[in-house]
């Protein structure tokens, strides 16, 4: 009886029901995963995150061994969660390894904030003042899970910096911007409406030829936006110094097992 019960297994692991792509070990980051969006999220079984409407998608795609490259451009539920984000700023947090956040799974975001190619996500944005006793002029996020909310709070902690410090927050270089990104053909998370990029003018990015880098940002920007839920793309391999997006499941998740602590390779 035991040959068969592991005869059968190896079956299973062969037709995709068992293998290194499924959620065995995985439970605290779909944890924080569903407290990050509660408004959707209900939780998730060995296969399926559940959604509060009845709607199950998977978790995996079957593909363990996908490379970077792979996961960015067609990046499961369990790959953009399983490479842990740095919170913080201190010196071993600010060591860019692989891109944390950079991969992102599209139908999820269009599940909860709606696909900007249809006209879903322009009805949903919301109005956010941008630093008021500084720059003062208004940009526009979306209004789900109380994105534009936090971004009014990081906002008007931003303008209490001294001027030498929030001068790098403003003035903005965008929020809400239907388009994708230049490498991977995804769509960025500007198209969701759940991103800023922050004054262009001091900032580094992956793709710019620069002649001389730009100013280090400050960590008390960095530290604002975590606190808030926001990730900084100044911790991507694929370094995007001006850009913050929500995602709380990455900025609160647990530490990962041992064997997810480094990019996919």
């Amino acid at each position: 009886m035991r040959g068969c019960f592991w005869l059968a297994i190896f079956a299973l692991s062969l037709s995709g029901f068992v293998d290194e792509g499924s959620a065995a070990g995985d439970g605290p980051a779909l944890d924080a995963l569903v407290r990050a969006y509660p408004e959707q999220l209900a939780g998730y079984d060995s296969a399926y995150l559940i959604w509060r409407d009845g709607t199950q998608m998977p978790l995996s795609d079957g593909q363990p061994n996908k490379s970077l490259e792979e996961r960015l451009r067609h990046g499961s539920i369990l790959d953009q969660i399983r490479l842990p984000y740095p919170a913080g700023v201190s010196a071993a947090a600010l060591v860019r390894q692989g891109d944390p956040g950079r991969i992102r799974n599209r139908a999820f975001f269009d599940k909860i904030y709606g696909d900007c190619w249809r006209g879903e996500v322009s009805p949903l944005l919301a109005p956010v003042i941008w630093l008021p006793q500084s720059w003062g002029q208004t940009v526009r996020v979306i209004s789900v899970n109380g994105v534009a909310a936090r971004l009014a709070e990081i906002s008007a902690d931003l303008d209490a910096l001294p001027a030498p410090v929030k001068r790098y927050a403003y003035p903005p270089s965008g929020t809400y911007n239907c388009r994708t990104v230049a490498d991977t053909g995804g769509p960025s998370m500007h198209s969701w409406g759940a991103a800023i990029d922050i004054n262009a003018a001091h900032a580094e990015y992956w793709l710019w030829p620069r002649a001389a880098p730009a100013n280090a940002l400050p960590p008390e920007i960095i530290d604002i936006f975590e606190r808030h839920g926001f990730i900084w793309g100044g911790k991507w391999s694929h370094y995007d110094t001006m850009h913050f997006e929500y995602r709380p499941e990455l900025v609160n998740a647990p530490p990962a097992p041992a064997k997810w602590a480094t990019a996919p390779r």
